[in-house]
């Protein structure tokens, strides 16, 4: 059978082979053995299989089945450079590492396959210097298809918001997790991102870091905990 996949992360399971964890249309989450072997085609494998790597390959599935075997993989997608440029290859692994975290559900959504393998292609097709905002521009739009998008329309001058309901209020709620008036309003302005207009949105350093920050955080609290994502630091360090 016939499927087509973006690969997440690859764990090494021992010295001949690894668990290529992926996303795939037909299914959802799947893991594949793939061989850890030194020739030529282990090599092509591994290159297409890099985060984000979007493939196809003939399988057997069978419900239940923890492992699938690969036959005959190929690319859906020859990258230009999302797997050579250095900084586009960190995007990718920051955006697979988190996909790894909270797609952990076999459970096939055409619309969230769609969006991950548009914006690798947007990915690799964008200049670098207009690359800063993506991955969190990606997480608000995933955001959406998960369901957990905050509702903008609570919002107004000078309501803070309460990150557990993912709304905004004049009234302070009984617990913490809220942002302050002015986090509050550049939440809004997030919501609104989109990869058209990302480049518009001037952000520091420390305030770039600032807003990927509530935006895993928000992601911890409604979908999975976030925390102990190792690509990050490498990431903030670029941006």
């Amino acid at each position: 059978m016939l499927t087509s996949f973006i690969s997440l992360k690859v764990t090494r399971y021992s010295d001949t082979q690894s668990i290529l964890t992926a996303y795939s249309r037909e299914w959802g989450r799947v893991a594949f053995a793939v061989s850890t072997g030194k020739g030529k085609n282990a090599s092509r494998l591994r290159a297409m299989t890099m985060p984000m790597g979007i493939v196809e390959c003939d399988t057997d599935f069978r419900p239940g089945r923890d492992v699938l075997s690969m036959r005959q993989p190929r690319p859906v997608v020859v990258f230009a450079d999302l797997h050579t440029n250095p900084i586009k290859q960190m995007v990718a692994m920051f955006v697979a590492e988190v996909l790894s975290k909270v797609l952990r559900e076999s459970i096939p959504d055409p619309a969230i396959y769609d969006f991950i393998e548009g914006s690798a292609r947007y990915l690799d097709s964008l200049p670098v210097s207009d690359i800063g905002n993506f991955h969190i521009c990606f997480l608000m739009h995933l955001g959406r298809l998960l369901g957990i998008e905050p509702d903008v329309t609570t919002y107004s001058a000078g309501a803070v918001m309460d990150m557990r309901d993912g709304v905004w209020r004049y009234c302070l709620p009984l617990h913490n997790e809220i942002l302050t008036p002015e986090e509050s309003l550049q939440a809004v302005r997030m919501v609104r991102m989109t990869y058209a207009n990302m480049r518009y949105f001037r952000y520091t350093r420390e305030q770039r870091a600032r807003a990927l920050d509530l935006v895993l955080r928000y992601y911890s609290m409604h979908v999975t905990p976030l925390n102990g994502l190792r690509s990050l630091e490498i990431l903030r360090s670029m941006f």
